[in-house]
């Protein structure tokens, strides 16, 4: 899905044109705001803003790959015609983002240059860094990205300004929320209601639970479970799949369980994955829409709790 950021196409400046690329004008910076806005996060945390022409280097023409993510498809020729599909495979996405960078003298432009360079390339040894795209609603998403080309410049190009499509590859395909949902399940003494006075356990206690994915892929959560405990046996009866974890936590202790990649970590990092109940164990994930769930606690006393933690993920940006 192209989508189209800035307020207007930004012409390809020659050395004459560049008191041209200077702030817009007030109105025209209010306007822009209206405007999908879009952020680099480098590996490093810095943040690099890509729709602000202020900075001496603009988003231009139309942006691709933001839309619904691409699926390869297995499939079986059917007897009376036509074919059924087996399976079904989200493909890696790759997002295509043209920049113009510019300066008012070359060792301005050259500086923005080389900066912005730095900034995706790092990826190849550090890791992927974010593209976050934000609405005027106030509404975020983002992906996780690795540089893959295009700044390599253009021919007649690289005094003053030089353009670039920015090609970023993306082994997820799926955008997701900013900011991950996080859930406390704790222990509660349950007592009679109004003996000798009403009163509330305070957080959700440990036991069946509804747990709602407002996503419109499946999440993969990440489990802490705080001592004490014996274990744990966590099911989802929407997907039909569960997992049992055995191993005693001392009161404070804890254990965390990743989903995506699927990893135990005991109290004092070491790994704890030969502790579930393979081959049967399922690191399962929470369906789009709503997940009947069970946790049960083997061993479970005062200040022992469940922390459910995932990050919502999308088709679009």
């Amino acid at each position: 899905m192209p989508l189209i950021i800035g307020g207007q196409v930004v012409q390809t400046p020659t050395s004459d044109d560049l008191p041209a690329y200077v702030p817009a004008p007030r109105e025209r910076i209010e306007s822009d705001l209206r405007r999908p806005q879009a952020v680099y996060v480098d590996p490093i945390g810095r943040e690099w803003p890509l729709t602000e022409p202020a900075l001496g280097w603009a988003t231009i023409d139309q942006v691709g790959g933001l839309g619904a993510v691409e699926v390869e498809m297995t499939t079986d020729a059917h007897p009376r015609g036509g074919a059924r599909v087996r399976h079904i495979q989200p493909q890696a996405r790759v997002i295509n983002w043209p920049l113009l960078v510019f300066g008012q003298t070359h060792t301005e432009f050259i500086e923005r240059w080389r900066a912005l360079v730095r900034a995706f390339t790092m990826t190849r040894r550090l890791g992927p860094g974010r593209l976050r795209v934000s609405r005027p609603d106030g509404s975020s998403r983002e992906i996780l990205v690795t540089y893959q080309g295009g700044l390599n410049g253009e021919a007649g190009q690289g005094f003053t300004h030089d353009t670039a499509v920015v090609s970023l590859y993306c082994e997820d395909p799926y955008w997701r929320a900013t900011e991950q949902l996080v859930t406390r399940y704790s222990f509660a003494t349950l007592r009679p209601f109004l003996r000798p006075f009403p009163s509330l356990s305070s957080g959700r206690v440990l036991g069946e639970v509804e747990i709602v994915n407002p996503g419109e892929a499946e999440a993969w959560p990440t489990w802490t479970i705080i001592g004490p405990a014996t274990g744990l046996v966590a099911t989802n009866y929407t997907t039909g799949q569960s997992f049992t974890l055995s191993y005693s936590l001392a009161a404070g202790q804890t254990i965390t369980v990743t989903t995506d990649p699927p990893t135990v970590r005991g109290p004092s990092g070491e790994v704890l994955t030969w502790a579930l109940n393979w081959p049967g164990a399922v690191l399962w994930g929470l369906e789009p829409g709503l997940n009947d769930v069970n946790f049960s606690v083997p061993g479970a006393g005062p200040g022992s709790a469940v922390d459910l933690a995932y990050v919502p993920r999308y088709e679009t940006a």
